[in-house]
């Protein structure tokens, strides 16, 4: 009787829990992210989903979340795709005197500091690398791992070959 009783209260939390997440608003935060028509990579997609985009969870999963987009589309994402927090390059909506051009501020801004970040450490890192007497070996073993560049394709291969992430099984 008690191992019925409580099986019933771990339900009733588990669907308490589901039915909390209903109307929460989740954004795309990963490019080339996709909804699917099942709760799986190899399901066909149903549209594309820029980072950004607004989400409404149906029903919240481990990996896969049900989800209706604002044109009331439905589907599913990987949880790794998404986050219950708004992107930066979203803050400040497009609405107001400078809606527009902050966001567009704020992506040039992620472009640059990304583009400095290829080129190795910063004037005053290597200041401070210099002063704590890390070694110029350290250094240029850092730059060559700065300098590899891993295009999206090679990314979706290494993912679905070591069968990571939403390729998992």
């Amino acid at each position: 009787m008690r191992r019925t009783v409580g099986a019933m209260l771990a339900l009733l939390l588990a669907l308490a829990g589901t039915a909390a997440m209903a109307d929460e608003t989740r954004w795309v935060t990963s490019d080339g992210t996709a909804l699917k028509q099942e709760a799986t990579m190899s399901s066909p997609d149903v549209a594309p989903l820029p980072v950004g985009t607004a989400l409404t969870v149906i029903e919240a999963g481990d990996r896969w979340i049900r989800v209706r987009t604002a044109d009331g589309k439905e589907g599913y994402v990987y949880a790794g795709r998404i986050s219950d927090t708004q992107p930066a390059a979203e803050a400040g909506g497009g609405d107001g005197l400078f809606g527009e051009s902050m966001q567009q501020s704020q992506i040039q801004a992620a472009k640059a500091d990304s583009a400095r970040s290829i080129r190795g450490l910063s004037p005053e890192t290597a200041q401070y690398a210099k002063q704590r007497g890390t070694p110029a070996s350290y250094q240029k073993a850092l730059d060559r791992i700065l300098a590899r560049q891993v295009t999206p394709a090679e990314l979706k291969a290494f993912l679905r070959q070591g069968r990571i992430g939403e390729y998992a099984p």
